[in-house]
């Protein structure tokens, strides 16, 4: 491993394209710590350290995609979370607007309008986004409890002025990742979200071991790093894994010559949703706890969503967030692969599965398979997403475990995509790879 990362900075061009994306980075995490004009740095400090475990549940999401810059306000405290979402919502579009399934279909030409229309969704979020944020920060929401006024300055004009810089910070992070994608290793988004959220490990790490008591809590550190990479040998593994289904095409003889006759596979991977049906889980349990939050109801229905929905060890919460990521999982994988398209694409071009008819028969035999290999990849999901509360329950790790949920999905995949990107640079210049 070592030397094929020498190997890679003795490669010119290679080199350049690994310190571009290094100086992204840095300027990246540099603009995480830079406070927002009209925000009070001294007050927000306070704040963050008497209350911010406590509100780690609400806001966790987008301040770990972040990179922590959400609770501190800074000017990338939205991150890359509006782009994320807008990618999302463009991908649900794309299933039910004929419009935008004819774009797709376009090739090259079709997806970089699709990719035009994500910029302008991303930059009508961030818009709606900071307003919230200004207006939760204002209202005292965002750090319940704290006495300190977060912005001092209550003006008009204070609060355009931290709409734009916030709005203005998520187009720039938009385009450095953008940068990196063009003129760096590939995968920029991923490859910030992936600094934003490994950025929060030493710090999550380190509060387990002050929290702990069995040898000044080393001893806890230390098992909750064995266990931490056992998880991630699993998520590795899992990530990894998929069921071909073998595809023969059919000889085709155009004159003296004869085409086709070569044999393939459709890759069905196991967690076939990646990520996102997590993703949709968590957004949709914070909903409740954002609707008791802005209305300060004292109903019933306020009482049981503050005693059942806010915290990760309730039995309630953490079974509806199990369901949930089942649910999406499913859903997700019905939008995104189609066995009609494929076998339609497939009988196309002659080709057919061994043992199986085209056309109808075809259809029947993806959706099957589709559907027994979505339920193992559900179910991985659904208790990789649990693993943070079953550490705050063992651990107290106050919901920062850093090995489990999205944090560790979102590590594995980026870090496996960018040691494809770099292993296919090196193969390209005659070298053994990236991973022997």
């Amino acid at each position: 491993m070592l030397t094929a990362f020498a190997r890679a900075f003795q490669t010119p061009d290679l080199r350049k394209k690994l310190l571009f994306t290094l100086g992204i980075v840095v300027l990246f995490r540099f603009g995480a710590h830079v406070p927002t004009p009209g925000v009070s740095y001294q007050n927000v400090q306070y704040c963050v350290a008497g209350i911010e475990q406590g509100n780690a549940g609400l806001f966790g999401l987008v301040n770990m995609f972040s990179g922590g810059a959400l609770m501190q306000l800074t000017i990338f405290a939205l991150g890359i979370m509006p782009y994320i979402t807008a990618s999302i919502i463009l991908q649900l579009l794309v299933v039910v607007i004929p419009r935008l399934e004819a774009l797709k279909k376009e090739g090259q030409s079709g997806q970089a309008k699709i990719t035009q229309y994500t910029r302008y969704l991303t930059v009508a979020l961030a818009v709606l986004q900071a307003t919230g944020l200004v207006a939760t920060a204002r209202s005292g929401s965002l750090f319940p409890g704290c006495d300190r006024p977060i912005i001092p300055d209550d003006g008009i004009y204070t609060t355009v002025l931290m709409i734009i810089t916030l709005t203005a910070a998520t187009a720039l992070i938009m385009w450095m990742g953008e940068l990196i994608t063009d003129r760096g290793i590939g995968n920029g988004m991923s490859m910030l979200m992936f600094v934003s959220i490994a950025s929060g490990f030493p710090a999550a790490l380190w509060s387990i071991k002050q929290g702990g008591t069995l040898a000044d809590g080393w001893i806890e550190f230390g098992v909750v790093v064995v266990v931490g990479l056992a998880i991630v040998f699993l998520v590795v593994f899992v990530e990894l894994a998929q069921r071909r289904i073998p595809v023969q095409y059919a000889k085709r003889m155009i004159g003296r010559r004869a085409y086709g006759g070569t044999s393939t596979y459709i890759p069905l991977k196991v967690n076939q949703a990646g990520v996102i049906p997590v993703i949709f889980a968590s957004s949709l349990l914070y909903i409740p706890m954002l609707l008791v939050t802005f209305s300060d109801s004292e109903a019933g229905w306020a009482d049981w969503v503050q005693r059942h929905l806010q915290s990760m060890d309730s039995p309630i919460y953490l079974i509806t967030y199990f369901l949930l990521i089942v649910f999406f999982a499913f859903f997700y994988v019905s939008i995104t692969f189609n066995p009609e398209d494929v076998a339609e694409n497939m009988k196309k071009y002659g080709g057919f599965i061994p043992g199986i008819r085209a056309g109808r028969p075809t259809v029947e035999y993806l959706s099957y398979v589709l559907n027994r290999i979505t339920w193992p990849g559900a179910l991985y999901l659904g208790m990789i997403a649990l693993i943070p509360a079953v550490a705050l329950i063992m651990f107290g790790a106050q919901g920062e475990f850093p090995f489990g949920g999205t944090s560790i999905l979102i590590i594995v995949g980026v870090g496996l995509e960018t040691c494809r990107q770099i292993e296919s640079q090196l193969h390209q210049r005659n070298y053994e790879g990236f991973l022997r």
